[in-house]
């Protein structure tokens, strides 16, 4: 009997995906912000319903902070207060 030989397959090697950054892993909760800022909660949605505190997004029941946009805030703060 004559035996064929094919070549062997070799499996490609597949590239590993890279690691996808957790959607709000920028963005800080109220409660969080408060403690960092060492103010309350209630100060920030005064703040927020003010108009005077850091751009806020309310996703479902959670109102949240862009951590640049909180750094941008307080950096006009700085400027404001002439304690720049």
């Amino acid at each position: 009997m004559n035996a064929k030989t094919y070549p062997r397959v070799v499996p490609t090697p597949t590239k590993p995906k890279p690691a996808r950054k957790p959607i709000l892993s920028d963005w800080i909760a109220r409660a969080e912000l408060a403690r960092e800022l060492d103010v309350t909660p209630d100060t920030l949605a005064r703040w927020a319903a003010d108009g005077t505190g850091p751009p806020a997004v309310k996703i479902g029941r959670r109102v949240m902070y862009r951590r640049a946009s909180v750094e941008k805030w307080l950096a006009e703060l700085e400027g404001r207060n002439g304690n720049g």
